[in-house]
This record gives structure tokens, sequence and C-alpha cells, in this order.
């Protein structure tokens, strides 16, 4: 027989109980193993913080020598050995994440389990319940049952209807435990995913430092020379990414120096990664080329043309909700509201979003002061980068960006794109910002750091 006991037990209305019975000293057993490997993980973990904090220290102090090839080869293998100690220290994070994960998994079948059952009782008991109320008192008076029994019957009624109440209880109980389980191991998994990610950046980061150290060593100690053509070309590099153009819709395009100035600007107000914000305004510019621009005409119904195909379009700005705030805007900012672009009506809906932010009109009043506050501009303006930029930013940080990860920043791209329906309509969405975010990071600002 298997190490747990299997009892069953008959209730009342005869309904089966099903009892696990788990002898004490197998249980305690296992949790001291799970506990000794637990021990085992953290103090490990806590070994190889150390050596990160350790590596970090090197990379500092040798930052701050006069350039030369050697120091930048220190560099190169301080920055090799924190970022391996990096993806350990994530490693040993993923394996008590996995253990956690089994153990809320196994949690849920069993309150699944456990679920079904009270759901099979709760079936008996309305069978039981049916059966009993059926029984009329016409049906009593000719069955020739005495007065006893059928008052016996009457209080097999009310013990069913306790029953019943106790059930329903049961279940209830019951859902919100394995909704609380549930959010719980949502929460593991998502960490996992983090874990994952970051050792997936640190390794392509490794392989690029790598290759500059072994484009260093190969270079002789007595050929400075070379080495200084090396550093011009990086900061030529660095100046070409500066100056290359930042496309943003319906609103000309930036430097990108510029665009990463504005993006740490909103950082520091709001937590949001500069490269995940910029990859968000990227992926609304290349939706902006396919949905195009549209400007709207009438004002009673909201309907206008295409800015450049002069296409009808009857649902460009929603007349209860956009209009009125879109002509406030006109008349604050002094444009006219005939000729200012905006985003075309999609399929099944409305258009009207404005500016690289894409904001509708409603929705970018509700945020104004916030962003004024936060900007340090009176009255900010949709079609202007910077106040855009801190637009997003705020609105990404609403949305759970700011706290950092993989998972984080994904689901708060799909929610900026789809809203309630993030989960269906968003992530695809989310993919292709969190593929721009890579590309920007790692091409775009990591050399402008020099990393």
């Amino acid at each position: 027989m298997k190490a747990s006991a299997l009892l069953f037990c008959v209730g009342i209305l005869g309904i089966a109980v099903v009892v696990f019975v788990v002898p004490h000293l197998a249980r305690a057993q296992s949790e001291g193993a799970v506990a000794k490997r637990q021990a085992e993980l953290q103090a490990e973990l806590e070994a190889t913080q150390k050596d990160i904090a350790y590596w970090a220290t090197i990379l500092a102090s040798k930052e701050k020598e006069t350039v030369s090839i050697s120091r930048d080869i220190a560099i190169l293998n301080a920055k090799i050995a924190e970022a391996k100690a990096t993806i350990k220290a994530k490693n040993i994070i993923i394996q008590q994440l996995g253990k956690d994960i089994g153990e809320k998994t196994a949690v849920i079948t069993s309150l699944n389990q456990k679920l079904e059952k009270q759901k099979d009782s709760l079936s008996g008991l309305i069978r039981k319940a049916n059966t009993i109320e059926a029984y009329s008192v016409a049906e009593f008076a000719l069955s020739g049952q005495n007065l006893s029994g059928f008052l016996g019957d009457l209080d097999a009624i009310r013990a069913v209807e306790g029953a019943l109440k106790t059930s329903f209880e049961d279940i209830r109980a019951t859902r919100t435990e394995t909704e609380t389980v549930k959010e719980a191991l949502n929460k593991r998994q998502s960490a996992e995913t983090d874990a994952r990610k970051a050792i997936e950046a640190e390794q392509r980061q490794i392989q690029k430092s790598e290759a500059k150290k072994k484009e260093l060593l190969a270079i002789s100690k007595t050929e400075e020379k070379t080495y200084k053509g090396i550093l011009s070309e990086r900061e030529k590099r660095a100046a070409q990414i500066r100056s290359a153009l930042f496309a943003l819709r319906d609103s000309a395009a930036i430097p990108f120096g510029t665009a990463y100035g504005y993006a740490l600007e909103v950082q520091k107000k709001t937590g949001v990664r500069p490269a995940f914000l910029l990859a968000i305004l990227t992926q609304e510019t290349n939706l902006g080329e396919n949905v195009g621009q549209c400007l709207v005409t009438n004002f009673t119904t909201g309907g206008g043309v295409g800015k450049n195909t002069g296409t009808a379009f009857t649902t460009i700005m929603k007349p209860g909700r956009d209009l009125a705030p879109f002509l406030r805007l006109a008349e604050r900012l002094g444009f006219d509201p005939k000729q200012k672009p905006v985003s075309c009506p999609q399929k099944g809906g409305y258009g009207g979003a404005m500016g690289p932010s894409q904001f509708i009109p409603s929705t970018w009043v509700s945020f104004e002061k916030r962003i004024a506050s936060a900007s340090g501009v009176s009255t900010p303006d949709p079609w202007i980068p910077r106040d855009a930029f801190f637009a997003s930013g705020i609105y990404l940080s609403d949305l759970g960006a700011d706290a950092g990860g993989y998972s984080a920043e994904s689901t708060a791209a799909a929610k900026y794109y789809a809203g309630s329906a993030w989960k269906t309509k968003g992530k695809t969405y989310a993919g292709n910002v969190m593929s721009h975010a890579t590309n920007i990071q790692e091409n775009m600002i990591d050399p402008l750091q020099n990393l």
C-alpha cells in the first residue's frame, strides 16, 4: 500500500466523503529535505550576490583609470565576470521558483479535485431535496404513513436545507482559495519568465564583451595609435546613433539622442525604462504607417477625410466622447481643428488618437494635469514629442511598467494597445514592442554608454 491511507466516511444523507491521511513521519522527512535544499540554494544565492557586488566594485574602479588597452580589457573582464555571476544568481532563483511553481500547481490540482467532489455532493443534496419536496400532503394521506413518519420527513427536509447551505459555503471557500493560489502561481511564473529573459540579455552581453576583448587582445601594447583609432570609431558610431532620426507618429522625426534624452527625463519621473518607452513609440509609429492620418471636418458627427487620400470616413472621432475635448484643446493650443491630423478609424471602432502617444482627446484631458506637472509645462501638446513622451510614460507606469522586468513591461504594452481585451488582442502588439525594446537597448542605448 502507498504511504497515504484512504478512508471513506459516509455522511448523514448517504453521500461519501473521501479523506486522505498522510503519515506524519513521511511528511516531516519530506519537509525536512525541502527545507535543507532551500537553505542550500539561499546560501548559494547570497554567495553569488557577493560575487556580483565584488565585480561591480572592480568595474567602477577600472572605469576611473586612464584610457588604455589593459584598462579596457580589465573592464571587459569585470563585465563578463559580473554578467556570469548574475546569470548564476538568476539560475538559482529559477530553481527556487520552479519548486514554488510545482507546489502551487499541485495545490491547485488538489483544490480542483476537492471542488469537483463538493459539486458532486451538492448535486446529491439537490436531488435529495427535490425528491422530498415532490412528496405532497395528498400522497402522505393516501400512503397510510403515520404522523411520526411524516414529521421525520420534515426533519429530513430541514437537514437537507442545512446541508445545502453548508455545501454552498464550502464551494465558495474552495473557489476563493483556488483563485488565491492561482494568483500566487501567476506571479511566480512571471518572475521565472523575467529571470530567463534577463539571462538571455546577459548572455548576449557576454558575447559582445568577449568579442571586444578578443579584438583588444589582438592589438599589441605598442600599438596605442591603432587603439586610438578604435576609440575614434566608437565615438563616431555614438555620434551616428545620436544623430539618427527617431520616427514619431503624426509628428516630425527627431534625433535619437534627443528622444533618448526625453526618455531619461520620463524615467526619473515614472520609473519606466527608456528602451521600453521608445519601443512603444516605435510600434505606434509603425502602426501609423498602416492606419494613416485623418482630418475631422464635421464636428457634429465626427466624420472627415483621409489627409493624403481624401477618402471619406464617418467615424473618425466619437461625438459624445472626444469632439468637445478636441475642440477645447484646439482653442487652448491655438491650432485649426480641421487641419490637425489624428488617427483614422480602425475596423469596428473610432479613430481620433493624437500625436506620438496616440491618446484620444478625452483620455488626454484626463492625464493633462499630471503631464503638465511631470514635464513642467503649463499646457501640454499631444503633438510635441517631449509632452507625448511624458504622456506615454505616465500611462505605462499606471499599467505597471515601472515594476520593470519582461512580464510587467509586456503586460503593460498589451494593455496600452488593447485595454481590457489585452489578454487576447494585445499579445502580438506586446511581442513587437518587446522585440523593439531589445533592439533599442542593445544596438542604440548600450553603444552610447560604451557597453
